[in-house]
């Protein structure tokens, strides 16, 4: 199990990021949450088996249609036992 905080910068808000990110997520089984920051670039921590958490994370590399990603920032965290599916939380 591993778990990653993300914080992706570019183009990130108003082209449905966060959206995408927890279609993808979900799909690729992984738990977690995304969120808009107030300086323009989204948050997210990842949670799931190696292949999962690989699966969102090189689609955040990239983005949705209309969004132009310039960096993504990966922190390793611990990963929580307490967590159930993945959800858009409310901007920081």
């Amino acid at each position: 199990m591993r778990r990653i905080r993300l914080v992706v910068r570019g183009v990130v808000q108003g082209v449905g990021f966060r959206y995408s990110m927890q279609h993808v997520a979900r799909g690729a089984g992984a738990t977690g949450w995304v969120r808009n920051l107030a300086g323009g670039s989204v948050e997210a921590e990842v949670q799931g088996d190696a292949a999962a958490v690989e699966s969102v994370t090189d689609w955040a590399a990239i983005g949705p249609r209309g969004g132009v990603v310039d960096d993504v920032a990966m922190t390793e965290l611990t990963p929580v036992t307490d967590e159930d599916g993945f959800e858009i939380r409310r901007d920081a």
